[in-house]
């Protein structure tokens, strides 16, 4: 089937799931993880990037975390489709932003700022949260999907209330041109690097190449770096804080940057592990002796 025909036959049910209410769209939820279950979507995976990550842990703690796992996947995924009718007031009642002082300030001096965030929590809510809540405008930098029909879906969903995307190879681009704005460029930093352009550093007990785009943008820039998460409270509803990481970057090392996002994150996933993408293959690069430490 063609990418047009699956979208087609696909978007009524995706419509149908996401204007259901909250309520009703956690059952759908209760039910979709019973099929992941039983299908072991990357089962192989999940388990190996815990037992790795967790070598204190025993089989059995394993297993829960892997079972609470797939309950939350199952649930990401629902709520990442509910964005598609979700509402402004959902929107910031769903995923409260702590705004803060300090923040306020740096919109005040017209500084434009670099945010940073793992695949931790629900990373689509935080967008409108932040959006809703500041006076930033704030730039999500992603990599466009290559099912044309789910990218321009997503690209709804992700800019409803105010919130510009960029594709990441234009983020340099972007980020020239509105210079004279004050922005909030967010780059979702967790994914895997290029081994020959990262930062090697120990994340969850494994050697680990770090992306380090955010580092090179914000050092360049001079944009402070403020890292943030949707943390979940409970079902259905995530709370986040802003933490200013670096006020003036030019004055850092290199690898500073770096560290400490990854320190911090490592931080939120060991405190609750079941929302971080243990299905993702994140540990997919062997560092090499000749690797650099940071191109």
């Amino acid at each position: 089937m063609k990418q047009g025909g699956l979208f087609y036959v696909l978007y009524p049910f995706i419509y149908l799931l996401a204007s259901l209410p909250f309520a009703l769209l956690y059952k759908v939820s209760d039910f979709f993880y019973f099929l992941l279950k039983i299908s072991g979507y990357r089962k192989a995976v999940v388990v190996r990037n815990l037992k790795n990550s967790f070598p204190e842990k025993s089989d059995a703690e394993i297993e829960s975390i892997f079972e609470s796992y797939y309950r939350y996947l199952s649930d990401l995924i629902l709520e990442t489709l509910k964005t598609l009718r979700m509402t402004r007031h959902e929107a910031l009642e769903r995923c409260h932003f702590k705004n803060t002082p300090w923040l306020d300030k740096l919109y005040e001096d017209k500084r434009s700022i670099i945010v940073v965030m793992g695949h931790y929590g629900n990373w689509e809510w935080a967008g409108p949260a932040f959006t809703l809540s500041t006076r930033f405008q704030l730039n999500v930098i992603y990599r466009p999907l290559s099912n044309t029909y789910f990218e321009r879906m997503m690209t709804g969903m992700r800019t409803k209330f105010g919130t510009r995307i960029t594709p990441v190879q234009l983020t340099l681009r972007e980020m020239v041109a509105t210079r004279n704005e004050i922005t909030a460029t967010a780059l979702v930093a967790d994914q895997t690097a290029s081994p020959e352009n990262a930062w090697w550093t120990t994340f969850l007990n494994q050697d680990t190449a770090v992306y380090v785009g955010p580092e090179k943008l914000a050092r360049k820039f001079n944009y402070p770096v403020v890292y943030m998460n949707a943390k979940r409270i409970r079902r259905g509803y995530y709370e986040v804080t802003p933490e200013l990481l670096f006020a003036e970057p030019k004055n850092t090392a290199d690898g500073e940057i770096c560290e400490a996002f990854m320190k911090r994150l490592e931080q939120e996933i060991n405190s609750d592990p079941t929302t971080w993408l243990w299905s993702h293959r994140r540990w997919k690069h062997v560092r090499k002796t000749s690797d650099r430490t940071l191109v």
